[in-house]
């Protein structure tokens, strides 16, 4: 058996150090600032409250607190390499990122592995307990009921893409997970944030009804002729720093 097939052993003592918490924390606010106007959704508002709430659904699950806490921080890296990508194709900033910091190889994978388990368009039944804590984390701030009032627009500049083809990515990804009984892990955030979820899901069903009316269709190119949802600045480097 390699050793990197052997999964991380849990200690008293965190595996994330708290010294090397702070510098990757210290990276992401950097390059949230910095990027801010490529990042509309996923900038640091979206970080910090998943990193809030995943701490909290770690410490409720039992995960690992410093690794989910970490994870929760680089979770979303990918955006700053491609527009509308997934999760996995950050792995070479978020690896770099946690190499600056400190963090040893192996916890460093471990951190990234979960990061990629977490991702609701990869997600099952039977993930790891620092993936569920870092995926209910994730998935309460797509239920919540501001998000398609005050930032799906942002989604929509940010990645390129159209309402419609969010629309499609919303249901495809989330109604599964919804309709099977494991759209969130934690039991407490299902009994408080399930009603929210199912919502949500009705809500982006609708709209996707509507946008077979020819009517909407005509409002929508208006709206869009008029140009208030701006697109992102340039590229960000590869490598934080560069």
């Amino acid at each position: 058996m390699h050793t990197e097939d052997i999964a991380p052993v849990r200690t008293a003592a965190p595996a994330v150090p708290p010294g090397a918490l702070a510098s990757v924390d210290a990276q992401v606010r950097r390059l949230c600032v910095r990027y801010a106007g490529r990042l509309p959704f996923h900038g640091w508002h979206h970080v910090s409250f998943v990193r809030s709430k995943a701490v909290q659904f770690a410490r409720s699950n039992g995960a690992e607190v410093s690794v989910v806490e970490t994870a929760a921080l680089v979770h979303d890296v990918n955006y700053l390499v491609r527009r509308n990508s997934a999760a996995a194709a950050g792995a070479p900033l978020r690896m770099d990122m946690l190499a600056r910091a400190g963090v040893v190889p192996g916890t460093a994978r471990w951190i990234d592995d979960i990061v990629v388990e977490a991702e609701m368009a990869n997600r099952g039944p039977d993930i790891s307990v620092e993936a569920q804590a870092l995926s209910d984390a994730d998935t309460l701030f797509k239920a919540l009921p501001v998000t398609p009032v005050m930032l799906s627009h942002r989604y929509l500049a940010e990645n390129g893409i159209t309402l419609r083809e969010l629309a499609d990515k919303i249901l495809g990804e989330q109604q599964t997970a919804h309709d099977a009984g494991y759209y969130f892990y934690n039991p407490d955030a299902a009994a408080a944030y399930s009603t929210w979820a199912t919502t949500n899901l009705m809500l982006w069903q609708h709209i996707r009804e509507s946008l077979d009316d020819h009517d909407v269709a005509q409002l929508l190119d208006a709206v869009t002729a008029l140009g208030i949802i701006g697109l992102p600045g340039p590229p960000a480097p590869s490598r934080p720093g560069h």
